[in-house]
């Protein structure tokens, strides 16, 4: 089992924050694993929506199916895996933080299946990183701040 939670914050309203990172359509622009989206349900976002997702992770193409089972806008969002490699489930949450700002945290668990137990334990600092990157990129993007500093402060209170 492999359970990964990592959190930024960032210099703009849950409202915002949620409306780009909520859109399986912007996955692309902050997700580095992410190569291309499509939808498998008709637009907008909504629970029973799926999205079929193309990532490269570990020297592997894995596409799979999201199905999002939760969905409360400005809050939480919750999907999980209706076809793929492996069961997983990835939820993200906003909250108001410091004026301006919103604590976003992104968590992703599951059984990696097809991997070997070996794997499955390298898997998961493998996949922080990429996490903390990910959140780094799409602060970055919201904040229209494309400095190193920006990454490096999220990366500092990843490790708090």
């Amino acid at each position: 089992m492999v359970d990964v939670v990592t959190e930024t914050e960032i210099r703009r309203p849950p409202e915002a924050v949620y409306a780009y990172a909520a859109n399986p359509d912007n996955a692309p622009a902050w997700y580095s694993n992410i190569k291309a989206v499509s939808w498998e349900t008709a637009p907008p976002l909504a629970v029973g929506s799926k999205v079929a997702f193309k990532a490269q992770f570990l020297g592997r193409t894995l596409e799979y199916v999201y199905e999002f089972t939760e969905l409360d806008p400005g809050r939480r969002l919750v999907m999980r895996t209706a076809q793929g490699p492996f069961p997983m489930q990835t939820t993200y949450t906003w909250s108001a933080a410091d004026a301006g700002y919103t604590r976003m945290t992104l968590r992703n668990a599951g059984a990696p299946a097809g991997f070997s137990a070996v794997a499955g334990i390298v898997m998961a600092p493998m996949m922080r990183r990429a996490m903390r990157k990910d959140l780094a990129k799409l602060k970055s993007l919201l904040e229209g701040d494309g400095s190193r500093a920006t990454e490096e402060k999220t990366q500092r209170k990843d490790k708090s």
